[in-house]
């Protein structure tokens, strides 16, 4: 494992349009630990920080919960804002046209890996 990189979870705790696993960081800009998330959607795993476009609130009321009943967006459970999964934009909702703030992850080796 290299130096700037950090192991999040295992591959197989991430089903394609399920339950999302929660994490911390700590941005560049930022002196305290923030919440994030990954999901898996169409295959591929992606990672935002876990706060709205509109208000910064975090998106899941119930751990782990970021799709919609459709499973097609991701959704803020406070204004009901809607996220494409694949590119954080928000289609819908309060914050339209804005996007969550996207983390770099590596899945490689059967694991998750949260570039720093």
């Amino acid at each position: 494992m290299a130096r700037d990189e950090r192991l999040i979870c295992a591959s197989n705790e991430l089903a394609d349009g399920d339950k999302g696993v929660r994490f911390s960081v700590e941005p560049l800009n930022e002196s305290r630990t923030v919440p994030a998330f990954m999901i898996r959607y169409q295959g591929r795993i992606y990672a935002y920080l876990n706060r709205c476009a509109h208000i910064g609130v975090e998106l899941d009321w119930i751990e782990g919960e970021f799709f919609d009943d459709s499973g097609l967006y991701l959704i803020c459970s406070t204004h009901g804002a809607i996220y494409e999964p694949h590119s954080g934009l928000c289609v819908g909702g309060p914050c339209k046209g804005k996007n969550l703030q996207r983390l770099e992850i590596e899945e490689r080796d059967g694991n998750i890996f949260l570039k720093d």
